[in-house]
């Protein structure tokens, strides 16, 4: 449970639920893992999606971030964008994924930079696709693709379940 403070207000993603978060809430809410960027197959006969560890055309491995946040709808059409509405019926959302916690009433993570204060800790926990994306999608032929499944997306590593000891 976290600690409570009674000269400091709630943080937002406590208190606010998706719909009534501003713009700015919102985009801070993105942990910058990158894990919804990396390429999912669907299996035409059970509709259930799959992660492979081919990035998005736009995503930046090293970053683990868009090259082209504002315009990644109009250059990748099947680009998702996030929204209340759609973080409810994406089924695909990771485990670690703040717009899922959120929205299931949990909390954040010790390693989310809205909680740790700092934007590496994604990556220091293992929760970020950092050093795990084989390829973008635009350098393998798409035929290759289901050669590249991987269950990692779906579950978050060790290191990440216990913050480091201080």
């Amino acid at each position: 449970m976290p600690e409570k403070f009674p000269d400091r207000p709630e943080p937002f993603w406590r208190t606010k639920a998706l719909d009534s978060m501003s713009d700015a809430e919102w985009e801070s809410l993105c942990d910058g893992c990158a894990r919804c960027c990396l390429v999912k197959l669907e299996d035409e006969d059970t509709g259930d999606v799959h992660y492979t560890d081919i990035g998005c055309r736009l995503l930046d491995g090293a970053s683990c971030r868009c090259r082209d946040y504002p315009n990644r709808q109009a250059l990748v059409p099947d680009c998702v964008k996030l929204t209340p509405q759609t973080v409810r019926g994406l089924g695909w959302l990771p485990p670690t994924c703040a717009y899922r916690l959120v929205d299931e009433g949990k909390d954040l993570p010790w390693w989310h930079p809205l909680v740790s204060g700092r934007p590496e800790t994604v990556h220091e926990a293992g929760i970020s696709v950092r050093d795990r994306v084989h390829a973008g999608e635009d350098d393998l032929p798409a035929e290759h693709f289901v050669d590249r499944l991987v269950r990692w997306p779906m579950r978050a590593p060790r290191k990440a379940r216990k913050p480091p000891a201080l």
